[in-house]
């Protein structure tokens, strides 16, 4: 989905390929705006509208149980719905955009707003410390320690609101939803086990259930790989169309980093990786990103508007991406950190987590 990280019950499952499920309503002050519809099968939009006197109209057709978006043009953040048998129907004004003011389409999509009146609040802090992030010198050690502080307190913060929301909310999509995309980089093996399967069975058998299931057999599979064994090794292509093998980078410490120009969480966590490589990348230390971009010239564009200034590889195929799916990564940003023999030994460090893993490895 346009700038989405970076992925329905009971009676939704009978649903058919050819059943189509109504979305209408009402944007107070964005005429003339458009509004896009999204799936999450790619990053293509699905429909698209004009508003005019505020209204607008969408006809999805979902297989099964799934989410989508809609996405007003000049915002960041999408509202997200899950398709129901009954018409949806929705009020928004456009300076509160995407939480609503009235929704009518059941217990799925109540959770799903839920879900964003929770963590607007969070978004909202997130953005104000990658800006603070952005403007630390790096000789500045005091500024450094009083941000890993606040952000060890936002990331507290994010567990504490998303696992409330799943313990309020077991039958509902939304919490498979947070489980994913809020808590799954934020949690240990174990914790992400057991939140899972707190979950309701029939959740477990969505395809985000089945993700989140791909998810824990591949944690467990790189704990025994990381000690027995090495890092999958992989050959894509450069932005010059140069073959980089990750193996060449044998002997030091490197990040591979999964991201995609259209991934939003993505950009928002690009100013800390860029922090994390200026600081450690004469002590042995490089990031080789992977983009599961489909689009060169919008890859090569985030590349140079975000200063990424490491080596960057893609098949341009987007999730279909064979490095992911090598390293079964199913939702982005993601990351792998390798020792210099070639061994994982950290995945998705965020922010001062990244750093701090960084600085405890590279003595």
């Amino acid at each position: 989905m346009k700038q989405l990280a970076l992925c329905a019950i009971g009676a939704l499952f009978s649903w058919t390929v050819s059943a189509q499920q109504m979305i209408s309503g009402t944007l107070k002050g964005a005429d003339g705006k458009t509004l896009f519809l999204y799936s999450d099968e790619d990053n293509n939009p699905k429909d698209s509208t004009v508003l005019k006197d505020g209204k607008f109209s969408f006809t999805v057709t979902p297989a099964t149980p799934s989410i989508h978006a809609l996405i007003l043009q000049g915002k960041d953040y999408p509202y997200l719905f899950v398709p129901a048998k009954e018409p949806i129907k929705v009020v928004f004004n456009v300076s509160d955009f995407p939480v609503a003011e009235s929704i009518k389409g059941g217990e799925e999509n109540a959770a799903m707003q839920a879900y964003q009146q929770a963590f607007r609040p969070l978004i909202q802090r997130a953005q104000a410390l990658n800006a603070e992030a952005a403007g630390i010198a790096e000789d500045d050690e005091a500024a450094k320690t009083a941000f890993r502080t606040k952000a060890g307190a936002f990331n507290q913060d994010v567990l504490t609101t998303g696992k409330q929301f799943v313990k309020v909310h077991p039958k509902q999509l939304a919490s498979m939803w947070v489980l994913l995309n809020e808590l799954r980089t934020r949690l240990d093996q174990e914790e992400f086990a057991q939140i899972y399967n707190s979950l309701d069975k029939s959740l477990k058998e969505t395809k985000y259930g089945k993700s989140a299931a791909k998810y824990l057999a591949s944690t467990q599979g790189e704990e025994a790989g990381a000690s027995a064994g090495l890092a999958p090794d992989f050959t894509q292509e450069d932005v010059n169309g140069v073959a980089v093998k990750l193996s060449s980078f044998r002997g030091k410490y490197v990040l591979v980093d999964f991201w995609a120009s259209w991934c939003g969480p993505c950009r928002a966590e690009n100013p800390n990786v860029v922090k994390a490589f200026e600081r450690f990348k004469d002590k042995n230390f490089t990031i080789l990103g992977v983009s599961l971009d489909n689009n060169k010239e919008r890859w090569i564009g985030a590349v140079k508007q975000d200063g990424l200034s490491w080596t960057h590889v893609s098949d341009l195929k987007g999730w279909s991406n064979q490095v992911a799916q090598l390293y079964r990564v199913n939702s982005i940003p993601a990351n792998f950190l390798i020792d210099p023999q070639g061994r994982i030994i950290g995945r998705n460090l965020r922010g001062a987590a990244l750093e701090a893993k960084l600085k405890e490895v590279l003595k």
